[in-house]
């Protein structure tokens, strides 16, 4: 999965259930951007990149988020 989908899908979940969500693709250096759900905090890499797997597993774990969520 991209970086591009999974805020994608990130913000349709967040929509669909109500969450608070912000994306700030000015805060963090160079091509990474800050990424909050509900007042938790995850830091996003380039968009155009594929995510590895663990790199996407840590994600939602900090967002405290389950891939059935997306």
């Amino acid at each position: 999965m991209k970086g591009s989908e999974f805020l994608r899908k990130v913000k349709k979940a967040a929509k669909k259930n109500g969450w608070s969500f912000e994306w700030h693709p000015d805060i963090g250096k160079g091509s990474h951007g800050m990424l909050v759900v509900n007042g938790k905090v995850t830091i996003l890499r380039n968009l155009a990149d594929e995510l590895k797997t663990g790199t996407f597993h840590g994600m939602l774990k900090q967002l405290e988020l389950k891939e059935q969520d997306l």
